[in-house]
């Protein structure tokens, strides 16, 4: 059982008076701004997504580096650091 014709004139007759004329342009224009803002942001989260991805490819290979040995270190220089 679908929503028929007179019950679709019925629910658009309540949101004029619940909203009111003047106020429906302004209601979608926000609703439509709403909408283009969340799927900039949706694409926004699939592009850092595809980042990371390649990210951790890259944190994958091998990094070059120097081995410092703790015995020689003097404890009061991490301080300074």
């Amino acid at each position: 059982m679908g929503i028929q014709g007179w019950q679709w004139l019925i629910i658009i007759a309540l949101v004029l008076l619940l909203f009111g004329a003047p106020k429906l342009p302004a209601l979608a224009r926000s609703m439509g701004q709403s909408l283009r803002i969340f799927k900039s942001e949706v694409r926004h989260m699939k592009d850092e997504g595809d980042d990371k991805n390649t990210a951790e490819s890259a944190a994958e290979e091998p990094v070059e580096g120097k081995v410092i040995d703790p015995k020689d270190e003097d404890p009061q220089s991490r301080g300074n650091a």
